[in-house]
């Protein structure tokens, strides 16, 4: 095993692996790939940790109905913070990281996305207000779906995919970190009682808002990137770039997230309350494959282009590693479940314990999904079939999941999110398998 690990290198001294010390000293290319992942690796840990943090304590504080409600107005939200995105954490990204030299190109991609993301948003504020006020389900709670709104405000000023694109992630892992200190720090002084609920959005809103205004200082300031009118055309390619990642994000959201969603609709807030729970304790641990995949996608947006070969190389060498890394966390997921819960809530809710028992499973099939998805086939340019993918697994689960849980209650939610992984999981592999065959190469050897 440590023969094996001394020969990590680079393949065909092209694509990162597993940085060598030499290779960081020596190369600006490495170096920068190493500060990305060192710097997500911070902001992962404070995602992690942060959360951990602030969970025990709403939960308990708020108890399960309301910090049912809140999950229920974030999920909500989460469907326009998809609209506003509009698929340039990947588009824009991989636009500037192929034009980071020419200053001219990144300040016009920069200015034609923000332009659209704020048109976005305001479509967004429209559509959020008749939804609101055309249901008694949204009505009565009016003012906690504005003041979640409030993230979707912060996520629009804070321009992720720039950041990506120039291989600057200590910009991002700074601001996201100050804008969960602040909203943890707050949580505390302000949240005492369940009549208190409403400032929760109320500080997660601030935070992002505030990060959000700071990086857009930060964006003028030290990489000198000037606001230009962006003409017809420049919009309309930047739209159809982000097109097939937007109807990918959406239907993602239909099966990463919309299971919250219908819970609140078709049970109770407390229903709610049980599922996040679980939910969020398996996705503070999917997070961690966020790190190394935040920090390569440029590289490989850039290296791969349209080169699947190359990938193939790469992932037949390391396919069974991260298989293990990802099977051992979700062995332990499933093992410490009932200790997780009791950590979280403070007592052993059965429900949540048996839920993230059945989800655990996620981490390998997610993982994988994240890896040929978006690693491979949209750094591979296969942006419209990957889209296509989301799109059938976010139907399948929203067929799967009305129908699961009108029968399983909480359990069907659960069940239908394992599924619906493991049937996007089955769509990516068979694309991977017909390029391989188109290839001359077999990454199943």
């Amino acid at each position: 095993m440590i023969s094996k690990i001394k020969d990590f290198v680079f393949i065909n001294d092209e694509f990162f692996v597993f940085p060598l010390i030499e290779k960081i000293k020596t190369k600006e290319e490495y170096r920068r790939i190493f500060s990305n992942f060192l710097s997500l690796s911070v902001l992962q840990a404070a995602n992690y940790i942060l959360p951990l943090i602030t969970l025990p304590y709403l939960v308990r504080v708020l108890g399960p109905e309301k910090f049912g409600l809140i999950s229920f107005a974030q999920a909500f939200s989460a469907y326009f913070q998809i609209i506003t995105d509009y698929g340039f954490n990947l588009s824009a990204t991989r636009e500037i990281s192929i034009n980071r030299q020419n200053k001219e190109k990144v300040s016009e991609i920069f200015s034609s996305v923000m332009f659209i993301k704020f048109g976005l948003l305001f479509v967004s504020l429209i559509l959020m207000s008749v939804i609101v006020f055309s249901f008694n389900k949204f009505r009565q709670d009016w003012l906690i779906y504005y003041l979640t709104f409030g993230m979707v405000l912060g996520n629009t000023l804070f321009p992720v995919w720039f950041f990506q694109g120039m291989e600057r992630m200590k910009y991002i892992t700074f601001l996201n970190i100050l804008a969960k200190l602040i909203f943890t720090i707050a949580i505390f002084i302000f949240v005492k009682q369940e009549s208190n609920y409403l400032y929760v959005p109320l500080l997660n809103s601030i935070g992002f808002i505030i990060a959000g205004i700071l990086s857009l200082w930060i964006i003028f300031k030290d990489f000198e990137i000037n606001f230009k009118m962006s003409g017809l055309e420049e919009i309309k390619y930047h739209l159809k770039e982000g097109w097939y990642i937007f109807i990918s994000s959406i239907m993602s959201t239909f099966y990463r997230n919309s299971n919250s969603f219908l819970l609140g609709l078709l049970t109770s807030n407390i229903m709610v309350g049980y599922y996040v729970i679980a939910e969020k304790i398996l996705y503070s641990i999917q997070n961690i494959q966020g790190v190394i995949g935040s920090a390569l996608y440029p590289h490989f947006s850039l290296k791969f282009k349209s080169q699947i070969n190359q990938f193939i190389i790469l992932t037949k060498k390391y396919i069974r590693i991260i298989l293990s890394i990802y099977f051992l966390i979700a062995l332990s997921l499933f093992i410490f479940s009932k200790d997780l819960v009791v950590l979280i809530s403070g007592k052993d809710i059965f429900e949540v314990n048996l839920i993230l028992k059945i989800i655990s499973s996620v981490v390998v099939i997610g993982g994988m999904n994240y890896y040929f998805g978006i690693l491979g086939l949209i750094s591979l340019k296969h942006d419209d079939y990957f889209s296509k993918c989301i799109m059938y697994t976010g139907i399948f689960n929203i067929i799967l999941s009305i129908f699961l849980i009108k029968f399983f209650n909480i359990f069907g939610a659960a069940i239908s999110l394992v599924m619906s992984e493991f049937f996007l999981l089955t769509l990516i592999l068979s694309k991977i398998y017909k390029l391989n065959i188109e290839s001359n190469s077999n990454i199943y050897e």
